[in-house]
């Protein structure tokens, strides 16, 4: 079993009326499976509504199911006394840094997490410290979170997971309200946690560009798994991305653009270097 997975998974909103009634039933996500080996960084894609988010939610016991199973660490999320072992497990990053920095103080706002999980002291320091440095931010630390910018507020969002110590971390859109360059200081610090302290990484997004150097990807369309798969096999299906409402890469789409018009490029350019590689040939 790997760090999660998610069996015939079912998550269903009920709509009530004022009397308590049930008006309507939305299916958000539709009998998903999924598996994550410890260590990998999977990408999640989909279009507004697809059900990315709610399967989010999911994996840090946020939501339960309502139909089918999610195993986190080989604990089910719908039983009741696994919800704090869990949530100890697969840290949630979410789209807006602010809903989650509370404190006035960066240091102390990382040392909040460790701190209501009942960490001693000397080890929440340790663990700020540590999960500063992570990020890139430790000389950030006695600064105010109101004078940092969107990139620098989701590193401290992210380092205020890392200081719990999770085994997996989560991101829910965490670029969605960032410039390009905070996009890009972002997943670049996801990308390093993962590949230098094994960090099991979900990322939930609708940027093809972030998913690039993903170990595996999901594409998600009303509630349903529609495509797996690694990069170049998920980004080599154009067409197929667009009738999902997906885009591609630029690199990737003007590949396939001059592959149409008759040059000899194979499907699947993920980088700049690949295209020129191809277009030398």
């Amino acid at each position: 079993m790997g760090i999660i997975e998610a069996k015939d998974l079912v998550h269903e909103y009920y709509r009530r009326d004022e009397e308590g009634n049930v008006e309507s039933i939305e299916t958000a996500v539709n009998h998903v499976n999924l598996t994550v080996e410890p260590g990998q960084f999977i990408s999640i894609l989909g279009h507004n509504g697809s059900g990315k988010s709610t399967l989010a939610k999911h994996i840090n016991a946020l939501l339960l199911p309502t139909e089918g199973s999610l195993w986190v660490d080989g604990k089910d999320t719908s039983v009741h006394a696994n919800e704090l072992p869990i949530r100890k497990t697969a840290g949630m990053v979410f789209q807006n840094p602010d809903n989650q920095i509370i404190a006035s103080v960066v240091e102390e706002d990382v040392g909040f997490g460790p701190e209501n999980i009942g960490i001693e002291t000397d080890e929440i320091w340790r663990r700020v410290e540590k999960a500063l440095t992570a990020v890139g931010m430790w000389e950030y630390r006695s600064h105010s979170p109101n004078r940092l910018s969107g990139g620098q507020k989701q590193r401290v969002a992210i380092a205020g997971v890392m200081a719990m110590e999770p085994k997996c971390i989560i991101l829910d859109e965490p670029t969605a309200m960032l410039d390009p360059d905070g996009r890009k200081e972002v997943i670049e610090t996801v990308h390093e946690l993962n590949r230098k302290k094994g960090v099991t990484v979900i990322l939930i997004t609708h940027y093809m560009e972030e998913v690039v150097d993903s170990d595996y990807v999901y594409v998600m369309e009303k509630g349903s798994v529609v495509m797996k798969g690694k990069p170049r096999e998920i980004f080599s299906q154009v067409e197929a991305l667009k009738q999902y409402r997906l885009d591609v890469p630029q690199v990737t789409l003007l590949a396939h653009e001059l592959r149409q018009a008759g040059m000899d490029i194979p499907e699947g350019i993920l980088t700049r270097e690949e295209l020129l590689e191809a277009l030398c040939h």
